[in-house]
């Protein structure tokens, strides 16, 4: 994972990881995310935001003021602004309810309503990993909490599902 662009950002950034419904490229958010980051400010403040696209399917934002003095409508804007331009790449933001995992041929979302029946087919197993769409920091990204094995999430305390030995 390239987190090369956070690199001046302190671990304590606050952090937004959103999902795309299909793979992309950075290279056809970035014009769109560029700018809007540029121009991001509320109430005076201009914000130091900087972004990175994981897996060419989440896209991550982190900015250090946001997390001392949070602004819930500059975030709203933010998120705004992160929909419009994955609409504007041809994509959209995937259903902030689903469940994101990574399988055998890549990231998959699946809705919460259909997790007994993949875990019931095999789709998911104890070792599936779940990706935590809500983590609140950059040092958390940085260290490694992004993934975590089925049996570790809310997945696995909700299904009882038991780690195999």
């Amino acid at each position: 994972m390239n987190l090369a662009a956070f690199a001046a950002l302190p671990d304590e950034a606050r952090l937004w990881l959103l999902a795309l419904e299909h793979p992309l490229e950075a290279a056809a958010l970035a014009p769109e995310l560029d700018a809007l980051l540029s121009r991001w400010r509320h109430k005076g403040t201009q914000y130091q935001a900087a972004w990175a696209l994981l897996d060419q399917r989440i896209v991550a934002i982190a900015e250090p003021t946001l997390a001392a003095a949070p602004s819930g409508c500059a975030i709203d804007g933010m998120l705004r602004g992160v929909s419009q331009a994955a609409t504007k790449a041809g994509n959209a933001l995937a259903d902030p309810q689903a469940v994101h995992v990574r399988l055998a041929d890549g990231l998959h979302a699946i809705a919460r309503t259909d997790l007994s029946a993949r875990l019931a087919d095999g789709t998911l197993n104890p070792a599936t990993p779940v990706l935590d769409l809500a983590l609140l920091t950059l040092g958390d990204l940085r260290r490694g909490k992004l993934e975590r094995p089925l049996t570790a999430t809310w997945i696995g305390r909700k299904f009882g599902v038991a780690v195999v030995r």
